[in-house]
């Protein structure tokens, strides 16, 4: 009897020995395997499943704790089928006795997880668990997250050696998971790089402004996994700024949407020269006013292009997918290198305009020389030359016809005067005149607009339209670029202003709706007024391809007094 006892004896603790081999074998598969990966997805998968493996938990789950140490910013599962997720509802944010880890990193078993103080149930629909098993994921001097295991298979608790398996697991676990992390930060270093040096090619290589903004903030997007990309530059003298590009989800509503510096994301980030962050743009309150698209987003970032001691020439606004992981510090320090490349992209645009604007004055100032030195010279001569020869003339027909010859040429040399001044004048004396102030008009219409109009201009505008009628064609341009605006819903708008010998006729196309039977009319009701004020009329026209067409003309002589 003594004899069978200890064999027994000897044949438990043989099966316990292979028991442990069995599990150290085990452990050691699992960690070579979660070892194994480089995607730090993938390795957070590995780790939940071959946590739940090891133990036999029927339930496993791995929380990642969020920015700051508060709450879950990401939660995987094991154990529980995809139509148990979706009657659920929301992942777990972190609180209850999933928190308690959060709050106290140590290892942590229970035999009824309901009965801890920290525990307040589970949400409708959850699968009941009462066994638990709790371990933290340490990696190098912080806690990157919490193994959570639940019902032990067989019913049985999780016992003293589990919890060393875990915990043996978990260390390897942070090992991985930094491994991966740094993997993936080194081929986001490579992309930055990349990314900048192709930015550095398109500026070198002369590429228009536009273009090169469209290439950084299309890298920046596929870099930072972002939904929405768009880039908003200040609005001189208003302290607005306008959405001048937008890419992702969402962008054509973005396009030419103008915001006030001080209410939005990126107005925030203009006015501190700082990147400023949100959880969630949707649901934040500097989003209110701004067009939203038809997805909802999650985190976003404005970065300043440029800082507030030498001026932020504009914002790159990059917004991620609703239950995306949060903008971190280490995804902003590459982000805020690469925004310089925009810095200088504008700067460098600026200045090729400045370069452009010398080139075109230099080049105004030779014509207007050689307008003045050459074609009027020979058109006085001429003018004198005819003049001396209708004295000679008895025919009175060709008399006449010679007269009017030289009244034609004294017109013509009038004309290129007007010409001359105009090309010679400095800016700041232009930027009162007519067509500058049109010009300027026209321009700001864009951002309301979301596109820029054409604009073309004939005629002697600067020196024949006196200067009350000149305000009184602005204020008409105004009104009618403000309806285009507000009710045309039109993808193009053509302004032209032509001055003849007698009048200026202001003309404004799109091709939008056109106007509606039996809606408001009080635009072109002060459209009309105004035309009548000065002796001018005002219509409005339906074009073949569809839109409106308004004509709005005033004569350039005052209108003779009612007797």
């Amino acid at each position: 009897m003594r004899l069978d006892e200890l064999l027994e004896e000897l044949q438990a603790r043989i099966n316990a020995a292979r028991g442990t081999r069995d599990r150290v074998h085990s452990l050691l598969e699992a960690v070579v395997s979660v070892g194994r990966e480089l995607d730090l997805s993938q390795v957070l998968r590995r780790i939940v499943e071959a946590a739940a493996l090891l133990v036999d938990a029927q339930y496993a789950a791995l929380g990642v704790i969020g920015p700051g140490g508060e709450g879950l910013s990401q939660f995987l599962t094991v154990g529980v089928t995809e139509e148990e997720k979706r009657r659920i509802g929301p992942l777990p944010a972190g609180h209850g006795l999933l928190g308690e880890l959060i709050r106290n990193p140590e290892p942590l078993r229970l035999t009824d997880l309901g009965g801890h103080p920290a525990s307040y149930g589970f949400p409708p629909h959850h699968p009941p668990m009462h066994t638990f098993l709790g371990v933290p994921i340490r990696v190098r001097d912080e806690v990157f997250g919490n193994l959570y295991l639940t019902d032990k298979r067989g019913g049985q608790d999780f016992d003293a050696e589990d919890e060393s398996v875990i915990t043996t697991l978990s260390v390897a676990a942070g090992v991985a998971i930094d491994n991966a992390r740094l993997y993936e930060a080194s081929r986001v270093q490579q992309r930055w790089l990349q990314a900048n040096t192709e930015v550095t090619n398109s500026l070198l290589s002369g590429s228009p402004r536009l273009d090169v903004l469209e290439l950084i903030a299309r890298r920046a997007q596929e870099i930072t996994r972002a939904r929405l990309a768009d880039v908003s530059v200040p609005v001189p003298g208003t302290g607005n700024l306008v959405v001048e590009l937008a890419l992702g989800a969402g962008a054509e509503a973005r396009r030419g949407v103008v915001e006030q510096a001080g209410d939005t994301l990126s107005g925030a980030a203009c006015d501190r020269g700082t990147p400023v962050t949100t959880p969630g743009l949707t649901d934040d309150s500097r989003w209110k006013g701004e067009v939203r698209g038809d997805e909802p987003l999650g985190p976003a970032v404005a970065v300043p292009l440029g800082n507030a001691a030498e001026g932020v020439r504009g914002v790159l606004l990059l917004a991620r997918a609703v239950g995306e992981s949060p903008f971190s510090e280490e995804e902003l320090a590459p982000l805020l290198a690469f925004a310089g490349q925009a810095t200088v992209a504008l700067e460098l645009a600026e200045r090729r305009r400045d370069a452009e604007q010398l080139a075109l004055l230099e080049d105004r100032d030779r014509i207007a020389r050689d307008l003045h030195d050459l074609a009027i010279q020979r058109l006085f001569a001429t003018g004198l030359t005819l003049q001396s020869a209708g004295r000679l003339v008895e025919h009175g027909g060709a008399a006449e016809r010679i007269s009017r010859a030289v009244g034609d040429l004294d017109e013509t040399i009038k004309i290129i005067r007007s010409t001359i001044f105009g090309l010679r004048v400095r800016d700041e004396e232009a930027g009162s005149s007519l067509r500058a102030r049109a010009a300027r008009a026209v321009g700001e219409a864009a951002a309301a607009l979301g596109f820029p109009p054409r604009l073309s201009m004939e005629g002697l505008l600067d020196t024949d339209v006196p200067p009350q009628v000149a305000d009184h064609v602005m204020a008409a341009l105004g009104e009618t670029l403000s309806n285009a605006a507000r009710h045309a819903r039109a993808t193009r708008v053509e302004v032209s202003l032509r001055a003849t010998a007698d009048e200026i006729v202001l003309t404004v196309t799109d091709d939008g709706v056109g106007i509606p039977d039996g809606g408001r009319r009080s635009g072109l009701r002060n459209l009309a007024e105004r035309a009548a004020g000065v002796g001018g009329r005002s219509a409005v026209e339906r074009p073949d391809g569809g839109g409106s067409r308004i004509v709005w003309c005033a004569p350039l002589a005052p209108a003779p007094a009612l007797s």
